[in-house]
């Protein structure tokens, strides 16, 4: 009896080693079979989406994703002025903030997909009506020059502190998507609203039109303290630069870099499975291993990040009133410091 398990052992395992390896080349053949191209529009820095895109062609190597990328802001510009042309040429987005997506929402711009992947990401960071879905957890803090700054700041009142005047770098809301959700959030929080913003134009803060720039401008001391999105400063933490990201105690704003696919696309099964992939596992992994939080449960942040469960206070608006009013909002951003 015990040798006729052991043979019948052996053989299931036999049977099962067959079988997973014919549908792992079963799965590896429908992928070849999958051929197409599709346009990615997205705020992701280049290597970030060059490198999304090697891995996912890993998978799928008949197919072509080619890449636009520029801020959220000139990005919906440009797909606002293929849409007015009779033709948007994107398939899918992938952008700083819900709100943007929002904004396609409302005009029947997005195709809805639920993938299978949100399974494991918070309900929280999946659109309601299925439009759209998280990527990753982006906080917005304060970085400042280590050989500037000789104690670390802890609050957001470091940036409209007079002893600071001069020494402050922060992206333009009517460039960066970050920067937009931000305005619409700080000013809608107690202990901020447009007087943080008053506070931050009487202190002469260079503006920039994106975060790459307030790093730069931190890491080489041109200026002591910086507005910007985590993974930057944490990534120039890693190269070496002398500039150290901190969490405010009063709390972050977090976007999530939704991904969407247009409703306009003729690709939609590669679209689909090309949001499948940022999804799953094996791309959220990538976007740790790119210096991001990740979104999705089970995934570690790198080291100098937290993921959502780690924040401990997160600061929000009702998505709606941030919508309805963004450019009303970056209107008044930009009289108070045109001033």
């Amino acid at each position: 009896m015990k040798k006729f398990m052991k043979k019948f052992a052996l053989t299931s395992l036999l049977f099962s080693s067959l079988f997973s390896g014919s549908a792992a080349a079963l799965a590896q053949e429908t992928n070849e079979d999958l051929s197409g191209e599709i346009e990615f529009y997205t705020s992701q820095p280049d290597v970030d989406a060059e490198q999304l895109v090697e891995a996912y062609n890993e998978l799928y190597p008949n197919v072509t994703v080619n890449i636009f990328r520029s801020g959220t802001e000139e990005v919906v510009s440009k797909i606002n002025a293929e849409n007015t042309a009779g033709e948007v040429l994107a398939d899918v987005i992938l952008l700083a903030d819900a709100v943007t997506f929002e904004s396609f929402k409302e005009q029947d711009m997005l195709l809805e997909y639920v993938s299978p992947e949100a399974e494991n990401i918070d309900e929280e960071f999946v659109d309601a009506d299925g439009f759209y879905t998280g990527t990753k957890i982006m906080t917005t803090g304060i970085v400042y020059n280590t050989d500037n700054v000789e104690e670390a700041p802890t609050s957001w009142s470091a940036l409209t502190d007079e002893a600071n005047a001069e020494q402050v770098v922060m992206p333009s809301p009517l460039y960066s998507g970050a920067a937009a959700y931000n305005l619409g959030v700080l000013t809608r929080s107690e202990g901020f609203g447009w007087e943080f913003y008053e506070g931050l134009q009487a202190n002469s803060p260079m503006i920039t039109e994106g975060n790459g720039a307030v790093i730069e401008n931190v890491a080489s001391g041109q200026r002591s303290y910086g507005m910007i999105v985590d993974y930057l400063a944490t990534r120039a933490v890693a190269d070496g630069s002398p500039v150290e990201f901190v969490y405010p105690e009063e709390g972050v704003p977090v976007i999530t870099e939704p991904v969407g696919i247009m409703s306009a696309t003729q690709e939609e099964e590669i679209a689909q499975t090309f949001v499948d992939f940022i999804l799953s596992e094996e791309g959220q992994v990538l976007q740790s291993e790119l210096g991001y939080a990740p979104i999705r449960s089970g995934v570690e942040a790198p080291e100098g990040l937290r993921t959502a469960e780690e924040l401990d206070t997160v600061l929000s608006a009702d998505m709606n009133e941030l919508f309805q009013n963004r450019d009303a909002d970056k209107q008044q951003f930009d009289e108070l410091f045109a001033e």
